[in-house]
């Protein structure tokens, strides 16, 4: 299918949706309001706020905030799993003897860890990028060991006949063969990145888009609520575009491998 089409399809679905909504949200139907501009305001109104934010720059501050802890979790969280993956993954005695733990502290829900990093770390930014890491951290972490373990015992074999050394390996074997689990990961996890951040801010903070949401949930606002969260959807929709670019770019690099 055409870009082109397929651009103009997807903004159609975006168009139908709002129109939808507005529709529902002003007009009666049958009598009744199916949904109630208190409860789920309407896109007019939704959008107004959102022109307001941006015009008087109230919105920067706080965008600013949720952005920087996304992308310090994101950035921590994808180091430490890439890390700690390719070790356990040419470490099998390590991956052994951890394996309980790891498995033990991914079941862990993590937002029971929010309060936990609020009382070390305080109500600033470093509590809120803790719980990101946790989010992401794991999800980039078994990626990356399985995308290392798959490779071919033939191809590596083959690689060390040939006389490469460890890091050599590294380099052309191992990293190659992560790369499209890596990818995979990070796609999913910087969307979680947000969510930690956000997460963190609505338990407790003073600035971000959390505390907005938070702030509209307390005076019943849906506008504003709808807001933080169409905001929400657009810095997670760059975020993940500036991964898919990173991918490409890597993809490039490593494509003849």
């Amino acid at each position: 299918m055409p870009r082109v089409t397929l651009l103009s399809l997807q903004v159609l679905v975006a168009v139908v949706v709002i129109a939808l909504w507005q529709l529902l949200a002003t007009v009666p139907i049958f009598g009744r309001m199916l949904l109630p501009p208190f409860f789920f305001s309407t896109p007019l109104a939704v959008g107004s706020q959102i022109v307001d934010w941006f015009v008087t720059g109230v919105i920067w501050k706080h965008l600013g905030i949720t952005l920087l802890e996304s992308l310090l979790a994101f950035a921590i969280g994808s180091f430490l799993g890439i890390a700690v993956g390719f070790w356990f993954a040419r470490k099998p005695l390590v991956a052994a003897v951890f394996d309980p733990y790891v498995k033990m502290a991914n079941a862990l829900p993590r937002v029971v860890l929010a309060p936990i990093f609020a009382l070390w770390l305080g109500l600033g930014i470093w509590s809120k990028v803790a719980l990101g890491v946790t989010l992401v951290f794991f999800i980039v972490f078994f990626n990356v060991y399985q995308g290392v373990k798959e490779v071919s015992t033939t191809i590596r074999d083959n690689a060390r006949m040939i006389g490469m050394n460890e890091g050599q390996l590294m380099r052309h074997v191992y990293w190659p063969s992560a790369l499209s689990w890596m990818f995979s990961s990070l796609h999913t996890s910087v969307g979680f990145a947000v969510v930690g951040a956000v997460v963190g801010e609505y338990l407790g903070s003073a600035a971000g888009l959390g505390y907005l949401i938070l702030f509209a949930s307390s005076r019943q606002q849906a506008d504003l609520g709808l807001a933080c969260i169409a905001v929400l959807c657009a810095v997670g929709l760059v975020l993940y575009g500036a991964v898919v670019l990173g991918e490409r770019a890597m993809m490039k690099l490593y494509g003849d491998r």
